[in-house]
């Protein structure tokens, strides 16, 4: 059965607007008496049949409501921007495993730099997240930070542990043994291509950040991104 979004400002209204009927009418080629499921974003989602086309929105009647609690551990997947599309991978699969949040992070080592064109291309990685949703059955969509720099985001984030993921260093610690006592919101902190810089690494040591060994192998960006959160998600479902 197709998904498609509503915005919780707009629930009570119960249908589909702009690139949302759009997809209904004229892709799906759906029509009134036709079964579709909704959701919000924040957890609920319906069972809803369409009683009328009015323009280009698509009224719809609902059947059946569902409540989905989210994950024990609020996760944010704080990301160095890697090259090309790898971001828009990195983001399916992070909605997939059911991250809260993410930051695009621009570092020392980052190759694409956002400049003034960060806003277009955070509304951009949002609409690959919404996409995620739609296709894996989320029905907690993601946050999608502005993209900043990694100083910035330290001085910003609000509470929970942070996890920097992959870390080679003799300090560092098995990610099992950090994750024996989930917090109710952690930071998964991944490098771009080339990891974070000494300078970097320095930085985040002195805000208390805590290194996590993946093991002895050099893992590549969207590797341990995907590593970490399987890891972490593995846990915070286990503990239900």
């Amino acid at each position: 059965m197709a998904r498609f979004h509503i915005e919780p400002a707009d629930w009570a209204g119960l249908r589909l607007q702009g690139d949302e009927a759009h997809h209904c009418l004229r892709v799906l080629r759906l029509g009134v008496g036709d079964h579709v499921r909704v959701f919000d974003g924040q957890g609920r989602e319906a069972t809803a049949q369409i009683r009328a086309v009015e323009g280009r929105e698509v009224a719809l009647a609902l059947l059946e409501t569902r409540l989905t609690p989210p994950m024990r551990c609020r996760i944010t997947l704080a990301q160095g921007v890697p090259k090309g599309k790898t971001m828009d991978w990195i983001l399916e699969k992070a909605t997939e495993l059911g991250v809260a949040r993410v930051v695009p992070l621009i570092t020392r080592r980052t190759v694409v730099q956002c400049g003034e064109d960060g806003e277009r291309k955070r509304l951009k990685w949002a609409r690959t997240v919404l996409e995620a949703c739609k296709q894996c059955g989320q029905n907690w969509m993601p946050e999608v930070s502005a993209p900043c720099s990694l100083e910035a985001f330290l001085r910003d984030r609000l509470g929970g542990g942070v996890l920097v993921a992959g870390s080679l260093a003799t300090v560092s610690q098995p990610l099992i043994r950090l994750l024996e006592r989930l917090p109710e919101e952690l930071v998964l902190l991944v490098g771009p291509e080339g990891d974070f810089s000494p300078e970097e690494m320095e930085l985040l040591r002195g805000a208390g950040c805590l290194e996590a060994s993946f093991g002895p192998l050099v893992l590549r960006s969207e590797t341990a991104a995907v590593f970490g959160l399987s890891a972490i998600a593995a846990v915070a479902h286990a503990g239900r």
